[in-house]
């Protein structure tokens, strides 16, 4: 049933940067702007019932496992999830418990006084208490000031935070475009006291967006109800970095194995491991966690010289157990038509496919979860045999725990693997296993990748950076349009 509310509040911009009242709502988790186009974006908020989460001293949750004979990793069953006497998810320790209320944005051309405003929307409780808005009639390539405000059920004002994103360039406009790329963010792998060291140093380099290409964060473990799934997007968008990066950065999210349900799974996967978690589920939960519109798949334009496309690969996979063959798939044959066609179709200078997996690899031999494994080599063929006839399209990939650029023997296709978030998740591969046919930097380090385009007349170029978790550039690579 729809709120009455009784009392009626003016909008009102200051200068500071945010503004509370003790008794909420708070916005614990931030925002984020998300899906940006040249005239379009989406900003999703959380409304919680503190303005911090709660203290890492705080109770734990124990999840107790069958002891059946032989049962060991991910074929352990779950005997029951133990909190501790009286308490709820809502009270362990990093949780951002949620609040009822209202929320509303506020947004205008940055360093103007005209400010647009939407109107209040409730909190959607049976959603973790998130809300979205789409702002629509932006103008292209422009700077928006932005508040995001709250108020309680009775009428009375919460906190507000500001923050700022940038639009897309039109298609035809030539303009340059930085932006980064991330993957596997875990959270007991944070590298500083208040997050991870990653986002303050791509703030420095001004992106116009960001790209989180999956496992943004990892249930495996923890998650075996729904209500500990969404505690997981809690802990992660509570550190104090991710708040404020998001708060200054337009973003696109991509989910993966873990941020779905279990490492390496599949729709019709069956795991007593995750208890009462599902697959269904997880894809709930990735949509009420960050901005998307109807398709996980999409591409998007930033002017002239770049368009990104951005794959969904746990939807419509095959079972990993399957044999490989030409029904065997990661993407479904619907996604891989409308990438072809739209590929085919698009007129940009440099093209980007942004796979939560890798596409060339080289992977491990023992793994068979993405397209540069041999389990599902039918499918990578052909779609490393379409790359090869496109100019300028590369592709740049996460899920791997190491940065590496390799380049594909057979057919020239490049990848940019971007590697983990943090030195403390980077592992997986041995860092003298230099392969010579593939490689052409490898780097089992943590950090991530930033691309450059510049208009340069002519030629145009596209620049690659690997950085550490620092920032430091350890190796760059340079295209020039064709």
């Amino acid at each position: 049933m729809t709120r009455i509310h009784t009392t009626l509040l003016l909008l009102t911009i200051v200068g500071s940067s945010h503004r509370t009242r003790a008794d909420g709502p708070f916005q614990a988790t931030g925002f984020k702007v998300g899906e940006v186009t040249e005239s379009s974006a989406i900003v999703w908020t959380r409304l919680t019932l503190r303005k911090e989460r709660n203290s890492s001293d705080a109770p734990k949750v124990e999840i107790v496992y069958e002891q059946a004979a032989g049962g060991k990793g991910r074929n352990r069953s779950v005997r029951g999830v133990v909190f501790p006497a009286g308490l709820t998810v809502a009270d362990i320790f990093e949780a951002a418990p949620g609040m009822d209320g209202d929320v509303r944005v506020a947004y205008r051309m940055h360093d103007t006084i005209d400010w647009r405003h939407t109107g209040w929307h409730e909190a959607d409780g049976l959603r973790d208490f998130t809300c979205q808005f789409t702002l629509e009639d932006l103008k292209p390539n422009t700077r928006y000031d932005m508040r995001v405000e709250t108020r309680s059920v009775a009428g009375t004002p919460g906190q507000s935070l500001d923050g700022t994103f940038r639009t897309a360039p039109a298609k035809g406009s030539s303009d340059r475009v930085v932006f980064t790329v991330s993957t596997g963010q875990g959270n007991d792998d944070q590298d500083r006291p208040d997050g991870f060291n990653i986002y303050p140093e791509m703030l420095k380099l001004d992106p116009n967006f960001f790209v989180h290409t999956g496992d943004i964060v990892y249930y495996d473990r923890l998650a075996k109800t729904l209500a500990l799934a969404r505690y997981h997007w809690q802990r992660m968008y509570s550190w104090p970095t991710n708040v404020q990066f998001h708060r200054q950065v337009s973003s696109y999210f991509i989910k993966d194995d873990h941020d779905t349900l279990v490492d390496d799974c599949w729709p019709t996967m069956q795991t007593p491991y995750m208890h009462e978690f599902t697959f269904r589920q997880g894809l709930q939960v990735f949509r009420e966690q960050v901005p998307m519109e109807t398709h996980t798949w999409r591409t998007r334009r930033w002017g002239r010289h770049l368009q990104i496309w951005m794959v969904e690969g746990r939807d419509f996979r095959s079972s990993n157990r399957d044999p490989d063959g030409p029904e065997k798939t990661i993407w479904g044959q619907a996604q891989k038509d409308w990438f072809k066609a739209s590929v085919t179709e698009s007129d940009a200078t440099f093209r980007v496919l942004i796979s939560p997996t890798p596409i060339v690899g080289p992977d491990r031999d023992t793994k068979r979860d993405n397209h540069s494994n041999s389990g599902f080599q039918t499918e990578g063929d052909e779609l490393r045999a379409f790359i090869a006839t496109q100019d300028n399209l590369v592709v740049v990939c996460g899920d791997r725990h190491w940065q590496y650029m390799s380049v594909h023997p057979g057919t020239g296709v490049r990848e940019y693997s971007c590697g983990p978030a943090s030195d403390l998740h980077a592992n997986g591969w041995n860092q003298s296993d230099y392969r010579k046919d593939y490689h052409r930097y490898l780097n089992v380090v943590g950090g991530f990748l930033s691309a450059t385009v510049e208009p340069g007349g002519a030629r145009p170029r596209m620049t690659f950076r690997y950085h550490d978790v620092h920032g430091k550039v350890n190796f760059e690579d340079t295209l020039s349009a064709e």
